[in-house]
């Protein structure tokens, strides 16, 4: 009897033990659960021919995700919320990467998402087709254009997406963009050869200035300039913000794809998309002057620099492709894959 009550007490302590043992297992080598969510500096790349979303991680240059933009076609141009928590897209319903002659009639699209997720939150459809879609600078407001003859703008309330204005402005009306104060929009009216600018608040009309032949969008400077690229023009017209004027109109000899002004070099970029390169001008008695080009790929378009001016990212639509240029030594850093046809771009940094 003794004999078998010291069997059954070490078989009890032995599986007391292993119970103990397996109760503080560290479980810290596991791996943790999968999350796709976009909590790092990204860029965000819309894939016109992909009907999709590239979202590279700036601190490695790589993709890390795709997003699908079901039951849309052609995306556009992408635009982030002043919060940095949704973004926004314009949707044309058609390929506009061989330019922006007269094309009207197609119905476009209002896209949002979830810059944290990715997740579409709404997506509204629109009458006529559309150039881009930009949040106001308050946050409160999305305004797209209307490209027909009988131009118009559009603004939504940005929660519950109901129409609150109908704005008037010239024939084609493509990008809308801006001022670095919040406190204008400019309208690229690409039939009138003309800029619509509109009182963000009161939505009245405060003047219509003359540009180059086929404006597509004034880009907004931190210097109180807008920059309208003017596609048949093959020029950029600058507008001082202050007194509503055209004061400068810069020659280029190549049809503009898109410009961008580089705050801490006090650069003018212009992406050159028939020679698959970018234009960098510098401010030289008192015009700007063209200082050299910096290769990039097949239909470069869209430019866009980090916050600290680091680097520029820009968009290669016939190469499917980024390019990273060190903007200090104007060298190109990196060629990121992309999907079909990159055209817009955004950062959230």
């Amino acid at each position: 009897m003794k004999k078998q009550l010291s069997t059954a007490w070490i078989l009890a302590i032995i599986i007391s033990l292993i119970a103990f043992v397996s109760g503080c297992k560290d479980d810290s080598s596991s791996p943790p659960e999968s999350s796709t969510d976009i909590t790092y500096k990204a860029a965000f790349v819309v894939n016109a021919g992909s009907n999709s979303i590239s979202v590279i991680d700036l601190t490695s240059n790589a993709v890390k995700r795709t997003i699908a933009l079901n039951n849309v076609s052609w995306p556009h141009h992408i635009n982030m919320s002043p919060t940095k928590t949704h973004m926004a897209i314009g949707v044309p319903g058609m390929d506009l990467s061989g330019g922006h002659g007269v094309m009207m009639g197609m119905t476009g699209t209002i896209v949002v998402l979830d810059a944290l997720t990715g997740e579409i939150t709404q997506s509204l459809d629109i009458p006529i087709m559309n150039h881009n879609s930009a949040f106001s600078p308050n946050g409160t407001e999305i305004w797209t254009s209307q490209m027909d003859s009988m131009g118009t703008v559009l603004v939504y309330d940005a929660t519950t997406f109901q129409l609150k204005n109908t704005i008037t402005v010239g024939q084609l009306p493509q990008e809308v963009t801006f001022s670095a104060d919040g406190s204008m929009a400019f309208v690229a009216n690409g039939m009138s050869n003309t800029v619509s600018v509109i009182d963000i608040a009161t939505k009245e009309i405060m003047t219509t200035l003359s540009v180059g032949m086929n404006p597509v969008g004034a880009w907004q400077g931190s210097n109180n300039k807008m920059y309208v690229d003017n596609e048949e023009g093959q020029s950029i017209s600058v507008i001082d913000v202050a007194t509503m004027t055209v004061e400068e109109t810069v020659s280029l000899g190549f049809t503009p794809g898109y410009a961008a002004y580089h705050p801490q070099l006090n650069e003018l970029w212009v992406s050159d998309d028939t020679n698959g390169r970018v234009v960098y001008f510098q401010r030289m008695n008192n015009e700007w002057m063209n200082m050299g080009n910096i290769p990039t790929g097949a239909g470069a378009h869209a430019i866009v620099f980090s916050t600290d001016g680091t680097f520029a990212y820009v968009t290669n639509q016939l190469a499917g492709t980024v390019s990273v240029i060190n903007t200090s030594t104007k060298a190109k850093v990196k060629d990121i894959t992309v999907g079909t046809k990159p055209n817009g771009i955004a950062l959230k940094q």
